[in-house]
């Protein structure tokens, strides 16, 4: 009787093993073969030939598709833009098609990842609520999708990650949204959503993940936004929201990412009143809105803080000196605000500050002693306050980790030599402009060779620029305008040849009394410069053919000089001008016909020369005014009176 017993389990293990096997090694249920070969045929072009492998019937074999091992039915699509190749090296495809209704056919479908292939279009289907009921996942991000989010989005009761960023969807947000209560990240930035963010979005109380910055919507934030418990990071920047941060916010007790940047939100920071309410806050923007009133000192509760932002809004008072309690603070922005009296020595508790702007504010003298604690600041920008500094303390020159200093409009007096003496020679950043710093710029200029920004403009210094200069090989930004700097530019262009530099994009040399070296524009030199400006010096010589190779320039000034040169036709290939200005010189020849390529061409001046000739007809040399080419006498043509026969 025991034997019998055994050959029928046996006999029963078999049968069951083997219908296990035959539903798993069936063919496709034809509603899931029809929805893949459809979705295939809508794409044009797949240059990583996956599709290309989608042969036979059996799809639950094909690449990215996975199936059920109990029900056969695709529950699977991953056809992500980025994957991982056989060798394990990761690998950037794209598709380029048509995101059609057939792929709503696939009912029993869990995940859809058809993620960063940048040119998938079309709409998402306005049935997939109804359609895909078991879909966990839809992940579309990185295409060029577009039209609205149906309404029907809600009905995907057990959707938990919904990721539609970097499309091109528009319309307002569905209320059903709210109905998705399963919901643990919700991604729908940098598209072209508008109107309002739901009320309903407060019932999403798993949400840990809340974006829609870079969009057009234009109302405020819901009230309730305090409900969602779970949320970790809340990013609504870069849209147009109105009206007050909701007070509501400050119950979020598992936040730790706000961002509220770039709107047009108003009224007073929301404030914390205990140190039990956001307590895992760590990165807080609230920059570029229309906020008022003070900075709460309450915001010292946050202890977590590791970034804020609140710059240029409408806030006034003081510095609360109970931000020196956010010792774990890296990074402080309260620039463009209304903010008085002076920084707090508080301040000098914070070890870990790497980053600390309170430029353009009403901030007072003394610099709190204090600072000189801040052993790991890298960056400092005190500019544009209403500091007396009348000279620039020891100690903060001294800063051990200092990189980029800017103290524009400071009162700064003396010589520049008496600084550069305790400067670091790591220095990357130095703005001391338009303060009242005399004297000559010195040798010891030379020894700051990782400077990339120069901006001793709006002083009074004197003199020929030191040789030493040129050892400057880092240098992108210069900008000495407005002293009565005078000898040669000659050593601008050295500093882009020597040593293999050629970094240098803006130079600004105007309202100075430099006379000589103009011939050395372009000659060596790399294509960086973007912006060069010597106008309102005393330049003579000839503009050399050599200027043709700068093909980057976008702006050329050589304006109110006394230069004694023909244009030289080399300069039309320096196709990206967008501003030629060289009005007020002594230019005599023609217009050569080469400036009808500078198609980019928005502003130009060769007023007050001696041109002659006719300006050669076409744009963009015909589209500028008049004002344009008055006092030489002899120009004509449009849009001049017409040459004479």
């Amino acid at each position: 009787m025991g034997s019998q017993v055994w050959y029928f389990l046996a006999i029963f293990t078999l049968i069951t093993t083997g219908e296990s096997r035959q539903v798993s090694s069936e063919t496709c249920h034809p509603n899931d073969l029809k929805g893949l070969t459809r979705f295939k045929a809508a794409i044009r072009l797949d240059d990583s030939g996956r599709l290309g492998k989608w042969i036979g019937h059996d799809c639950c074999k094909w690449e990215g598709i996975s199936c059920s091992n109990t029900t056969g039915r695709v529950i699977q699509i991953n056809l992500p833009g980025f994957f991982t190749s056989s060798d394990d090296s990761p690998v950037q495809t794209s598709m380029k098609g048509y995101l059609s209704n057939s792929i709503t056919l696939l009912s029993s479908l869990e995940v859809i990842d058809l993620s960063g292939l940048a040119g998938l279009t079309g709409n998402i289907p306005p049935s997939i609520g109804f359609r895909l009921p078991k879909l966990k996942k839809l992940s579309l991000f990185g295409n060029k999708l577009e039209g609205r989010l149906p309404e029907s989005i809600g009905k995907l009761s057990n959707l938990e990650v919904m990721y539609l960023h970097e499309n091109s969807f528009s319309g307002s947000l569905p209320e059903s949204l709210g109905n998705l209560k399963c919901l643990r990240f919700l991604d729908l930035h940098s598209n072209r959503y508008t109107g309002l963010i739901p009320d309903s979005i407060a019932n999403l109380t798993h949400l840990k993940t809340l974006n829609f910055q870079n969009n057009l919507l234009s109302q405020h934030i819901p009230d309730n936004i305090g409900d969602l418990q779970a949320l970790k990071e809340l990013d609504l920047s870069n849209n147009s929201l109105i009206g007050r941060v909701p007070s509501s916010i400050t119950k979020l007790k598992a936040i730790s990412v706000i961002y509220l940047n770039n709107n047009k939100l108003e009224g007073e920071i929301p404030q914390p009143f205990s140190s039990e309410q956001m307590p895992a806050l760590r990165f807080l923007r609230l920059h570029d809105n229309l906020l008022m009133g003070r900075i709460p000192d309450s915001l010292g509760y946050l202890t977590s803080l590791e970034r804020v932002s609140l710059a240029n809004n409408k806030l006034d008072g003081s510095i609360p000196t109970s931000l020196g309690n956010l010792r774990s603070l890296t990074e402080l922005y309260v620039n463009g605000n209304q903010l008085s009296g002076q920084i707090p020595s508080s301040l000098g508790q914070l070890s870990q500050l790497l980053i600390l702007n309170i430029s353009n504010n009403m901030i007072q003298e003394p610099l709190p002693q204090e600072m000189a604690s801040l052993i790991n600041l890298q960056t400092l920008d005190l500019s544009f306050n209403r500091l007396n500094l009348s000279s620039i303390p020891d100690w903060l020159l001294k800063l051990p980790s200092l990189s980029q200093i800017r103290l524009a409009s400071c009162r700064i007096q003396g010589e520049l030599t008496e600084y550069l003496q305790s400067t670091s020679s790591s220095l990357q950043v130095m703005d001391f402009s338009d303060n009242n710093l005399t004297g000559n710029i010195p040798a010891l200029i030379g020894s700051l060779t990782e400077l990339y920004l120069l901006n001793l403009g709006g002083n009074s210094l004197v003199g020929e620029i030191p040789s030493t200069i040129t050892n400057l090989v880092n240098l992108g930004v210069i900008d000495l305008h407005a002293n009565k700097l005078e000898g040669s530019v000659h050593w601008v262009f050295e500093i882009q040849t020597r040593f293999g530099g050629g970094s240098l994009t803006y130079i600004d040399l105007s309202d100075n009394r430099f006379s000589t070296g103009i011939e050395q524009i372009g000659k060596g030199m790399q294509q960086e410069i973007q912006d060069l400006n010597l106008s309102h010096n005393f330049l003579n010589g000839k503009i050399p053919t050599s200027i043709g190779t700068l093909g980057s320039m976008q702006i050329l000034d050589l304006s109110y000089n006394n230069i004694e040169s023909e244009l030289p036709p080399s300069l039309g290939n320096a196709t990206s001008l967008e501003r030629l200005k060289l009005q007020k010189n002594y230019l005599t020849g023609n217009i050569p016909n080469e400036f009808l390529k500078l198609r980019k061409l928005e502003e130009l001046n060769l007023s007050n020369n001696m041109l002659i000739g006719e300006i050669p007809f076409g744009k963009p040399l015909i589209d500028f005014p008049k004002s344009s080419y008055l006092q030489n006498t002899g120009l004509c043509g449009k849009p001049l009176s017409p040459c004479r026969a």
